[in-house]
């Protein structure tokens, strides 16, 4: 779960509509779309701790009334495991690729999940070992994949980042190095959001659908890529160089787009454009 200290946000129409009409679709607009949603920094605020965000009590009804609407084609994509999306989001279980694509989970069973290295466990000590002897360092043990987090003691980015960069050196081939703002994090090599979108993108209910991607993060950019290629919408949000095509300014403004599309009764790509303001 990177933690990613976005600059000061800033507004931005959300879609730009010549962008839309002009994109090479994977579908007809009437097939509607296949909607993904990055969750740290996107549907919650980033928090100072991985355990600390919060989620608005309106959210999980208004998705699960939004999958509902889409016939089900609606995931999250996010670095978290789905075990703790699931918690956040209880009771409602909604398909996901969590761990940055290394779960996939739809219609309630994983159908994918990597392998966590061998090594894994030594490289896990070795950071725990690092985090006691340095205040402010987190350790985030996602069993499959490994995150230090430095939000807190930002004068160790140099030191935390060398010591991630020589771990995953060291574990060779079968893992990368994701790296983000505050935090880095050990993953299997194969996992990415870019690679778990194209898959569901394959596979009943999203298949034949226009995605659309909504994330926050350089996490989030393998899935932009997809998303683009798959002639979907990205849409980045808060400020970065990003290969997303549009952006929205904040959580909040998201927030009040899915609200409101699911008191309306559907979500659409006109939803997005309509709420530039």
């Amino acid at each position: 779960m990177p933690v990613l200290a976005l600059s000061k946000a800033f507004m931005m129409d959300v879609i730009e509509t010549e962008h839309i009409d002009g994109a090479r679709p994977v579908a007809s607009a009437e097939a509607g779309i296949a909607l993904f949603l990055d969750f740290d920094g996107t549907l919650v605020e980033i928090a100072p701790l991985p355990d600390a965000v919060k989620l608005d009590r309106r959210v999980a009804p208004a998705l699960e009334a939004l999958r509902l609407n889409l016939n089900g084609a609606l995931a999250l994509v996010s670095g978290r495991p789905i075990g703790f999306l699931d918690n956040v989001l209880e009771p409602y279980r909604f398909d996901a690729a969590g761990l940055h694509g290394a779960q996939i989970r739809i219609d309630g069973e994983i159908r994918a999940q990597a392998d966590a290295p061998d090594a894994m466990r030594e490289a896990t000590r070795d950071l725990v070992r690092f985090a006691n002897s340095h205040v402010g360092i987190i350790v985030e043990d996602k069993r499959i994949s490994i995150a230090l987090h430095w939000r807190m003691a930002s004068h160790l980015k140099d030191e935390a980042l060398g010591l991630m960069r020589a771990i995953a050196a060291r574990m060779g081939p079968g893992v990368r190095l994701q790296e983000g703002k505050s935090v880095a994090e050990i993953v299997p090599a194969g996992a990415s959001k870019g690679g778990a979108i194209a898959w569901l993108m394959r596979s009943p209910p999203y298949a034949g659908r226009v995605p659309v991607l909504i994330g926050d993060a350089i996490t989030d950019e393998a899935g932009f890529e997809a998303v683009n290629a798959l002639g979907g919408v990205s849409i980045r949000i808060g400020a970065g160089e990003t290969c997303a095509t549009h952006r929205l300014a904040s959580p909040t403004d998201l927030r009040a787009i899915l609200l409101a599309a699911a008191e309306q009764g559907g979500l659409t790509l006109a939803s997005f454009s309509q709420a530039s303001s």
